[in-house]
């Protein structure tokens, strides 16, 4: 919605009924060339102003040609496994979970966030993580450290499920066609998120009650502020837990393409990043001349 206003105040000379695809053009143009935008912005950009000429103006567009924002190849933030180590002693409760977790896993912020108790098992200690980028499932271990953690805090929030249960707000979010196939399903332990919210909060599509689970944005600032305390010299994201993860089990030997498993990534290239944090591009580590 805001790239859309922005385009129209863009074309604001314009009647809106003449604006066309020559004005997409000049406004692309001008993101790339004038404001400098990275690729990614300009390519948002353009995906709501086509939303808005099929959507709302019904004219779809067509044959729109624009000077493109030259993509950057930047590398992702690794934590040491001394920093790491500090980041997480910083954080604990279900925030602390739920970054350890993150760094033993590989998780994504939202696969973590979504994760339900019945994709938890303790008996093949591992992790079922369902709809990924890509809407592709894989499994990930479950990091022994965490097991009787995780366990203490589950048995918590089953307690919980019980109480919202005797309100009649025990009833989680299911999608459409899982909730049509399993109508009991919504109120069954397996079913119920991992991580909820401390507050039950109102559907706005269905109307009812529920425990969504909790908010990204929490996870966030708690890895943040961990990050801050324990004096760590980087830009420290929840992703960050995620790419040591791949980075310190390639310095631990595992093959990239096991890594690349964990990771659900549909090509091993996106991995192969790794190698070029770990200095290690080929099968000899490169050591700087003046080291020699």
């Amino acid at each position: 919605m805001d790239w859309c206003h922005r385009f129209l105040r863009f074309c604001s000379n314009t009647p809106i009924e003449n604006i066309g695809a020559l004005d997409v053009q000049r406004f692309l143009s001008y993101l790339a060339v004038e404001r400098n935008v990275a690729a990614s912005t300009q390519s948002v950009a353009l995906n709501a102003v086509v939303f808005l000429f099929k959507q709302v103006l019904e004219r779809p567009l067509e044959g729109v040609e624009f000077a493109r924002s030259k993509r950057t190849r930047t590398l992702p933030v690794v934590l040491t496994r001394d920093e790491a180590k500090a980041l997480l002693v910083q954080m604990d409760g279900m925030f602390g979970l739920m970054a350890g977790l993150m760094y033993g896993t590989g998780m994504r912020l939202m696969e973590c966030a979504r994760l339900r108790v019945g994709d938890v098992d303790f008996g093949h200690m591992s992790i079922s993580v369902r709809q990924g980028k890509g809407g592709k499932d894989r499994i990930v271990p479950l990091p022994e450290r965490y097991k009787g953690q995780l366990q203490v805090h589950l048995s918590k929030i089953a307690a919980q499920h019980k109480d919202d249960l005797a309100t009649g707000a025990g009833s989680d979010f299911l999608p459409n066609a899982l909730a049509r196939k399993y109508p009991n399903a919504p109120r069954e332990w397996i079913w119920q998120y991992v991580f909820p919210s401390a507050r039950l909060s109102k559907d706005p599509k269905s109307g009812l009650v529920r425990r969504h689970h909790v908010h990204e944005s929490s996870l966030q600032r708690n890895i943040k502020a961990a990050a801050v305390a324990a004096k760590i010299p980087k830009k420290v994201s929840s992703h960050a837990l995620r790419h040591s993860f791949a980075t310190h089990l390639l310095e631990a030997g595992y093959d990239i393409r096991t890594v690349q498993e964990l990771l659900g990534h549909a090509d091993v290239s996106q991995t192969m990043v790794y190698t070029h944090v770990l200095n290690r591009p080929g099968v000899v580590p490169v050591k700087s001349p003046v080291d020699f």
